[in-house]
């Protein structure tokens, strides 16, 4: 079986998400759960906002998350915050997941 053939726009948002994924290894060890839903909730969301094919949305979604991912890079940003809102959506997903399973 061959692998999935992936335009341009897709890899970019892979690479940017990959990108933000290795941010929490980064962070102290008490933050880096926080760190995780955050990035897990704000690429979701933002996925869901967005119509698969609107080029311009996605890469304008990709600049702002760019900027926000170079930010959070940075040595001297060491916590974030986390909403009830997003609290919430995770013990959905995972209750999906274990429902899944």
């Amino acid at each position: 079986m061959s692998a999935a053939r992936r335009s341009g726009l897709q890899k970019e948002v892979l690479g940017l998400y990959r990108r933000a994924l290795r941010i929490p290894r980064t962070k102290p060890e008490q933050t880096r759960e926080k760190w995780d839903l955050l990035i897990r909730y704000t690429f979701r969301r933002n996925a869901m906002s967005v119509f698969p094919r609107d080029v311009s949305a996605i890469e304008h979604l990709l600049r702002v998350g760019g900027r926000q991912i170079t930010a959070y890079e940075a040595e001297s940003v060491k916590d974030c915050q986390v909403s009830a809102e997003m609290r919430l959506w995770d013990q959905r997903q995972r209750q999906k997941r274990t429902f899944d399973q």
